[in-house]
C-alpha cells in the first residue's frame, strides 16, 4: 500500500479529526522510506545527466590503441598498493544538534503528509466524488458534500435503528453463535445463570431462532443464529467468527469461560437424562435477576447451590455459623 493510500485510509477511518501531528507519529518510517526512495532516484538522475552522452565507437578503438601504445609503468608502481585516504571519525552530536535534526526530520516529513493531503483534497473535491476531505479544528476529515445532504438524511431514515443489547444478551448471543445448535439447559450451564429471559429478547430481536428440538428426554428446543444477526455483525457466515485460539492469544477471559462451558456442554451431553432435569425436577424458586449474579463469566451468583434463599433470623435466635 502507497503512503498516500494509508493518509487516505486513516483520515476515511477516523471520527475525530486527524491532524498532521498525529499522521507524522503514526506514518514517520513510510514517509522517511518514501524522502530516501526520491532522493536515490535524484541522484541516479543526476549522475546519468552529468556524465554525458556514451562515447562513439571510433572513439573507443583510439583510446584502445592508445592504451596499448603507453609505456608500461614502473614494477615499483605496479606492486605499490595505493594507500587509501584517512578517515574523519564523525564525532558524536550534542543534545542540542539532535533536536534541531529531530525538528527538522520532522518538518520535512509534515511537509510531505501536506502534500498528499492536498493532492487528496483536491481528488476528492472533483465533481464525480461523493465525499470530500475538509479542515476541521486542526485537523482533517472526511465528509458528504453538502450537495447530497438530502439523499443522506432520506437514506438514514430508512435505516434500521441500532440494536442495543446488555452484557448479559451478549454472552448469551456468543454462546448461541459458537455452539448452536444449543438447548436453553446448555446455555444456562455455561453462562453459570439462568438465561430463559434473554433468550425472548433475542427472539424478538429476530438475533436468534428455534432449529428443532434436541433428540433427548424432554426434548428441549434448540436456537441457531439468524441472518439477521450476520448483517448486524457483518459477517458473511459464522464460520467467519474468530476462533477460540484467537481469543486465548489476545488474552480475553471470556474465551475460558466458553471452554469451561464447551466441556460441561459435552458431559451433559453424554447423560440426556441429567441434561434435561427429567430424574429430579429443579426446585421452583423465583428467578435470580442477571443483574444479581456477582460474576456471569465465573458462573458466580448470590442464590445458594440448594436453590432457596437465605432469610432472616427469627427473633430470640442466632443465625447458624456456616
Amino acid at each position: 500500500m502507497s503512503l498516500k493510500a494509508k493518509v487516505e485510509a486513516i483520515i476515511y477511518a477516523t471520527e475525530e479529526p486527524v491532524t498532521l501531528d498525529q499522521l507524522a507519529s503514526l506514518l514517520r518510517d513510510e514517509v522517511l522510506a518514501e524522502l530516501r526512495a526520491e532522493e536515490n532516484a535524484r541522484l541516479a538522475l543526476n549522475e546519468i545527466i552529468s556524465d554525458g552522452p556514451a562515447p562513439a565507437e571510433s572513439d573507443e578503438l583510439a583510446d584502445d590503441t592508445a592504451f596499448e601504445d603507453a609505456p608500461a609503468p614502473p614494477e615499483a608502481a605496479q606492486t605499490a598498493p595505493a594507500e587509501a585516504p584517512p578517515v574523519a571519525e564523525s564525532a558524536p552530536l550534542s543534545e542540542k544538534d539532535q533536536k534541531a535534526e529531530a525538528k527538522e526530520e520532522l518538518k520535512l516529513i509534515k511537509a510531505q503528509l501536506s502534500g498528499i493531503i492536498d493532492e487528496l483534497v483536491a481528488e476528492y473535491a472533483s465533481a464525480e466524488r461523493g465525499m470530500e476531505i475538509r479542515q476541521i479544528a486542526g485537523g482533517y476529515r472526511m465528509a458528504t458534500k453538502p450537495e447530497h445532504h438530502d439523499v443522506v438524511v432520506n437514506f438514514a431514515k430508512s435505516l434500521k435503528p441500532p440494536v442495543r443489547l446488555s452484557l448479559q444478551a451478549l454472552e448469551t448471543l456468543a454462546v448461541i453463535a459458537y455452539k448452536q445448535p444449543v438447548t436453553v439447559p446448555e446455555i444456562s450451564e455455561i453462562r453459570g445463570v439462568d438465561t430463559s429471559g434473554v433468550i425472548a429478547t433475542l427472539l424478538d430481536r429476530k438475533l436468534v431462532t428455534t432449529a428443532g428440538r434436541k433428540q433427548v428426554i424432554g426434548r428441549p428446543i434448540l436456537y441457531r443464529t439468524t441472518k439477521e444477526f450476520l448483517l448486524r455483525f457483518g459477517l458473511n457466515d459464522v464460520s467467519e467468527l474468530p476462533s477460540m485460539e484467537e481469543f486465548e492469544k489476545l488474552g480475553d477471559p471470556q474465551a475460558d469461560m466458553f471452554a469451561a462451558g464447551a466441556e460441561k456442554a459435552e458431559s451433559s451431553a453424554e447423560n440426556p437424562l441429567e441434561a434435561s432435569g427429567a430424574d429430579e425436577p429443579e426446585p421452583v424458586t423465583e428467578a435470580v435477576p442477571e443483574s444479581s449474579s456477582a460474576s456471569p463469566l465465573t458462573g458466580d451468583s448470590t442464590m445458594p447451590a440448594d436453590g432457596t434463599y437465605a432469610t432472616e433470623a427469627e427473633p430470640g435466635r442466632s443465625p447458624e455459623k456456616s
